[in-house]
């Protein structure tokens, strides 16, 4: 009986090492947030990003005269958390009749 160990260094964990990749896996993705971070004869570290998908949506709402901007987004934070990225008005709309201003975001 013999024992002995196996062990490879490719490519792939040459570049993981000098680019800061954290998993291998990433070299066989086709997903553009991992792919457009690498560009010719440029080393840049790789930057992290969510294993998911983005998705977008949106919720649009009436806001009253006590209403800020700031506690919608400590709402939205507490919620979600660091799955958040971003938290932007997109549309507002005001309703001359009623007097109501509504808010998309």
């Amino acid at each position: 009986d013999k024992k002995g160990w196996a062990f490879g260094l490719g490519l792939e964990r040459l570049a993981m090492v000098l680019f800061g990749i954290p998993d291998i896996r990433l070299f066989w993705t086709d997903d553009k947030r991992f792919t457009e971070q690498f560009k010719d004869g440029k080393i840049t570290k790789f930057k992290s990003f969510s294993k998911y998908p983005p998705c977008y949506k949106d919720i649009s709402f009436w806001i009253s005269p006590e209403f800020t901007e700031n506690n919608l987004c400590e709402i939205v934070r507490g919620c979600g958390g660091d799955i958040v990225e971003k938290v932007e008005l997109i549309d507002s709309f005001t309703n001359a009749k009623k007097g109501k201003t509504s808010h998309c975001y």
